[in-house]
């Protein structure tokens, strides 16, 4: 029984995802040049993580993340006093956008975690 309560509801987030994930934005980075990523209004306010393989491509990775917490505190007998302790959790949830460039080109985007992508993630072309 449990199982046919499972399947709709990932059909459901399944379809959700497509839907946050415009491909045409994400096609749009697709023979552009870095210098249009480097300056990009939204890529420039998020940390990016960068590496490089030995072929030469490098990988950025521009993570937009969001980090909550979570305490619960317990009190010694329901009184307030120093005795109180705390049991924090820490949760992040975000998407990571990942550049593949070659010969200052971007060749791949590719999006992992909870992405969407708006039409103001489209390259700006502000200083050609």
């Amino acid at each position: 029984m449990k199982k046919l309560i499972y399947i709709p509801c990932f059909l459901l987030l399944a379809s959700c995802a497509s839907i946050l994930v415009n491909e045409d934005v994400v096609n749009s980075w697709k023979n552009v040049s870095v210098e249009e990523l480097d300056t990009h209004s939204f890529f420039i306010t998020v940390p990016m993580i960068k590496s490089k393989t030995n072929s030469g491509i490098e990988v950025r990775n521009y993570r937009n993340y969001r980090t909550s917490n979570q305490c619960n505190v317990s009190k010694n007998g329901g009184y307030t006093s120093y005795n109180v302790f705390a049991n924090c959790t820490q949760n992040e949830s975000g998407c990571n956008n990942i550049f593949y460039i070659k010969n200052d080109v971007v060749i791949e985007y590719r999006l992992v975690g909870n992405c969407y992508t708006p039409q103001s993630l489209r390259p700006e072309y502000r200083f050609q």
